[in-house]
């Protein structure tokens, strides 16, 4: 990809760039800081993203991006990328650890581009991460090999390994799970809760699912299953063009040495102990992981603010709402994070509307991002119910939304209740929410309603440099 053919800010903010532009000091060079790193350089901005690694390299395995994600990538003109290297489920199935039975069913593809505007897409993350790089890189100074080691908020500046000072007028916490900047925001370290799960996460070439009569569907069928058991869960689908097939293995935590990170090393003969007793396809498919990463799942409760009390460094994506898996919406909250971060200081004429301004992208993006962490853990407890009452009433009642879902296909009426259904996908009031979203749209409507009055609190400064 030409990094010059996917520049397209003209229409960004409806071409509105900040009259005065800030040196802006991004820590993190993920999904989130790359994204927030591409919409204030196009708002206006100088940008400086800082990474502690030495290289940009391909990590990690399949995620999703759902529509709220999706709009924006192509708004960013990243549309074409998607096409060529993600993979749009046809619809998402939801089955029984034991005999593989569908028990849940939602229509994803046309029905989503119908409801949403924009597809639903499974993409390899090292995929999505070297799209966002080749759109942001021409646009900002991306510095590798730059741990910082401490952060002066009220400067604002940070001290890197080096002995290095940067400074900025403003500081972008985009460092993850492990983040060192919501440290100074919280006021120290917040120490996560072992939620009792960890993941094992594989990839299998698809050639090899072909070559199998019972696993051969997997690849042909375009679609996201789900499948659910006795304190565990198994999602899988395809990604980079149908030729791998990503699987995310939920199971209990039982290992002290586990390890909160995407990239540690699993181990394969525990991870088929695991599942023993798991339907034909489950064993097939976990006979083909040559080797697995383990992930470690930790919690954190919401953070009562994103901003240091100082007003000069803010948080975004996993620093500050980190999300459990189970909802497929981690990077999805961090994008949204980004653009309206992006949209919001558009506006900026003065140093002294900064504070203000995070305080607007706080109130836009607080509640649904602690909203979505909810919603990601209801799902660890919907799928992990051990055989019995419990699980046969989910299973009823997912069964019920999927024979609805499906009368609709054939063009009739729904004809249930699908509010609050243990198929959260099935909720259309959840979806409607969850994916309708307009990150831009919705940071237009709150600076329509809102901006004026809080930039009439902003004294303006004697002299803009």
């Amino acid at each position: 990809m030409d990094a010059k053919e996917s520049q397209t800010p003209d229409h960004l903010y409806k071409g509105r760039r900040a009259s005065l532009p800030l040196d802006i000091v991004v820590i993190g060079c993920g999904l989130g800081g790359l994204a927030a790193a591409y919409c204030l350089a196009q708002a206006g901005h100088k940008v400086t993203i800082l990474e502690a690694a030495p290289a940009i390299g391909d990590v990690g395995a399949g995620i999703q991006a759902s529509p709220n994600v999706s709009r924006l990538l192509k708004r960013w003109g990243l549309g074409p990328q998607l096409e060529e290297l993600g993979v749009k489920p046809q619809n998402l199935s939801i089955r029984r650890w034991k005999n593989d039975e569908v028990v849940g069913f939602t229509l994803f593809g046309e029905a989503f581009v119908k409801n949403y505007g924009s597809p639903y897409y499974h993409i390899h993350r090292a995929d999505f991460h070297r799209m966002l790089y080749v759109v942001t890189e021409p646009h900002c100074d991306i510095r590798v090999n730059c741990r910082v080691v401490s952060v002066d908020p009220s400067t604002p500046s940070v001290t890197l390994a080096s002995g290095e000072v940067v400074t900025a007028d403003l500081l972008i916490g985009a460092d993850g799970l492990k983040s060192i900047t919501r440290e100074y925001v919280v006021g120290g370290p917040d120490e996560p809760r072992a939620t009792g799960d960890a993941a094992y996460r594989a990839l299998i070439p698809t050639e090899k699912l072909l070559q199998d009569d019972d696993l051969k569907s997997l690849v042909e069928n375009t679609e996201s299953i789900i499948w659910m058991g006795p304190r565990g869960h198994i999602v899988g689908y395809n990604i980079r063009a149908k030729k791998e097939y990503n699987l995310v293995m939920m199971h209990p935590d039982e290992a002290e040495e586990g390890v909160e990170s995407w990239t540690a090393k699993g181990n394969v003969e525990r991870m088929k102990e695991s599942y023993k007793g798991w339907n034909i396809v489950i064993q097939k498919l976990l006979a083909l992981v040559p080797s697995t990463l383990d992930w470690k799942l930790m919690d954190r409760d919401p953070l009562p603010s994103w901003i240091h009390k100082d007003g000069k460094l803010v948080l975004l994506g996993d620093s500050c709402h980190p999300m459990l898996p189970y909802r497929a919406q981690g990077s999805a909250m961090a994008i949204e994070d980004a653009a309206v971060l992006g949209n919001i200081f558009s506006h900026c004429s003065d140093r002294a509307q900064i504070t203000p301004l995070l305080y607007a992208y706080q109130a836009l993006r607080y509640d649904r991002a602690t909203a979505t962490q909810k919603s990601s853990s209801l799902n660890r407890d919907i799928f992990h119910h051990p055989d019995g009452p419990e699980q046969e009433a989910r299973d009823r009642d997912m069964r019920a939304a999927m024979e609805d879902a499906l009368r609709v296909a054939r063009g009739e009426k729904s004809t249930y209740v699908l509010a609050g259904n243990a198929n959260q996908w099935a909720d259309k009031t959840k979806s409607d929410i969850q994916y309708g979203y307009d990150a831009d749209e919705e940071a237009e409507k709150w600076w329509l309603a809102n901006g004026d009055n809080l930039m009439s609190f902003v004294p303006i400064s004697e002299a803009v440099n």
